[in-house]
């Protein structure tokens, strides 16, 4: 029976989703816990690879379980995994969909706080810049579901059979003070670092040191740049996937309010 499980995670501990030698992963983590509680090895598929100390508000992944279990899988799981990593739903599955190839959109969002706080240092990225020209960032936003070809924003293209992504919304919040930024930008795929590299882009139009033409070039001339400067993994998280038969809301609330912010889409 497959089943696909719903969960969140703080990354900042974890080398990734990803299982790989000699470094700590979620998958990992979460099959060595299934394997615990199953008294098997559970292989688990993820809806897709979060870079190192990336978070998830959202992420799927499927197991093929071939023993009935007449206990509560779910409390176990949770119990048995650390506190950074949260299960939310078990949900039983007819034939084998899959939690990677079947999503048809991912959406994620990053977060900047430009005053140093250290109860946001593991949630938010800190650039010290209380200048950026927000206007100017969300021009730069505004063009990305304009092009497809995201070339220049990876740090591997030649891996991909092509580096089209449908990007279907993108867009720039601030809080009231305008000392907290987040982007937000959902796409039917996402290439290798390309969000923090894109944020990075962005950030330095904020900061007066890529003029708004040249950040288009960019997309136009599908070329890597010399730099590629992707901004810090901290301020990334996944923060929901839709399937075509599943569409499930976050059980987070951090995105829509953390400590009482109130995120507004920046004016142009």
């Amino acid at each position: 029976m497959r089943y696909f499980f719903h969960i969140a995670y703080q990354g900042q501990h974890y080398n990734g989703w990803q299982k790989q030698p000699g470094a700590i992963s979620v998958q990992a983590v979460i099959e060595k816990a299934l394997e615990k509680i199953l008294k098997q090895a559970v292989p688990i598929i993820g809806c897709g690879r979060t870079d190192a100390h990336v978070h998830a508000s959202q992420f799927f992944f499927h197991a093929d379980i071939d023993q009935p279990f007449d206990f509560d899988l779910l409390y176990r799981l949770n119990k048995a995994l650390p506190q950074n990593i949260a299960v939310f739903d078990i949900i039983e599955m007819e034939g084998l969909p899959h939690a990677r190839f079947d999503a048809v959109q991912r959406r994620y969002d990053y977060f900047i706080h430009t005053y140093k706080d250290p109860f946001l240092s593991n949630q938010s990225s800190f650039y010290l810049a209380p200048q950026l020209d927000l206007k100017k960032m969300k021009a730069a936003v505004n063009l990305l579901p304009q092009y497809k070809d995201y070339r220049a924003f990876c740090t591997q293209p030649n891996k991909y059979e092509h580096t089209i992504c449908n990007v279907m919304e993108a867009d720039l919040f601030v809080n009231e003070k305008g000392d907290r930024i987040r982007f937000h930008i959902a796409s039917n795929r996402f290439l290798s670092k390309m969000i923090r590299i894109l944020m990075g882009k962005i950030l330095k139009t904020g900061l007066g040191e890529l003029s708004l033409d040249e950040f288009e070039s960019l997309l136009i001339d599908r070329q890597t740049p010399k730099t590629l400067d992707p901004a810090h993994p901290t301020g990334l998280y996944l923060s929901k996937v839709t399937y075509p038969y599943l569409n499930l809301p976050p059980r987070t609330e951090f995105l829509h309010s953390t400590q009482g912010t109130d995120w507004i889409s920046v004016k142009l």
